[in-house]
């Protein structure tokens, strides 16, 4: 048997609702690599998160790969450094920003150690995305001079009510489709990002980079934010808490959600067989 290579989201599908991996799933995992074949975390969070998680499963080895930021970055645990990386204009994430402003919008963006955002965001919103995620967050004065680096994407929150990001969205499509893409990972969240950077993109040029056929590529997710990489794997796989598109888009649907090992189900499924010397 060839090896296979399993890309999994993180929030909604290998995380349980408590933002936990249970012993199944690391357990599984575990048997996984041990067999030769290759789990990859795709997040839409920002790196330092993905690297906690990737760390915390023993999935900072050399040869590990992790894309962070919906496909934006990819981290190369081999170099110990990120080996690609795309981002969006400072002018055009200050644009983003100040919309959502003016919508009353909750918005940050991001540097390499922390959540950014302005004083007027300094509230519960970020607080209680970064106890989610496990980061800090700092507040800037203004984000056209005080971003010292291009951002990788920003984000739109709203926790109590999607009609307000879903027309944000419509307006971001509208009015800046040539200088951004944007969709959802959760109700919550509206991710904005370079134009063409999505998880499927990430799923085919880590493909090239590790010499494997897109074939041999499952990819596992819930949210919209995934069906890029649903749609760009060999097997594309919803699980059984994920949308209503996910599901019509995957190929196979788990029987179980993300709080009762869905993850393991899908390597009982394709990779519980060892890899061929």
């Amino acid at each position: 048997m060839r090896a296979k290579y399993l890309f999994v989201d993180l929030d909604g599908t290998l995380l349980n609702d408590s933002k936990q991996i249970t012993p199944k799933n690391r357990k599984a995992i575990d048997e996984a690599i041990a067999r030769g074949h290759k789990v990859i975390i795709a997040t839409g969070r920002p790196l330092k998160s993905a690297m906690d998680q990737a760390c915390k499963l023993g999935m900072d080895k050399p040869g590990a790969l992790t894309i962070a930021y919906n496909g934006a970055m990819i981290y190369d645990w081999s170099q110990g450094d990120i080996c690609f990386s795309d981002a969006l204009p400072i002018s055009v994430a200050c644009r983003v920003m100040e919309e959502a402003g003016r919508r009353g919008i909750h918005v940050q963006t991001y540097d390499r150690r922390d959540v950014l955002v302005e004083p007027r965001w300094d509230d519960e919103a970020v607080r209680r995305y970064c106890r989610l995620i496990n980061m800090t967050y700092r507040v800037i004065d203004n984000p056209r001079t005080d971003l010292n680096e291009e951002p990788v994407k920003v984000l739109a929150i709203n926790y109590d009510d999607k009609t307000d990001l879903l027309a944000f969205r419509d307006w971001l499509r509208e009015h800046m489709s040539n200088d951004v893409d944007c969709y959802f990972s959760c109700d919550q969240y509206l991710e904005i990002v370079p134009v063409g950077m999505t998880k499927g993109t990430a799923v085919r040029r880590l493909c090239q980079i590790m010499g494997a056929g897109v074939e041999d590529a499952i990819a596992v997710g819930d949210a919209a934010n995934d069906l890029s990489m649903i749609q760009a794997a060999g097997v594309g796989v919803a699980m059984a808490n994920a949308t209503d598109e996910i599901k019509a888009a995957a190929d196979r649907v788990t029987t179980r959600d993300n709080n009762h090992d869905g993850i393991a189900e899908v390597i009982d499924w394709y990779l519980s067989w060892p890899v061929d010397e």
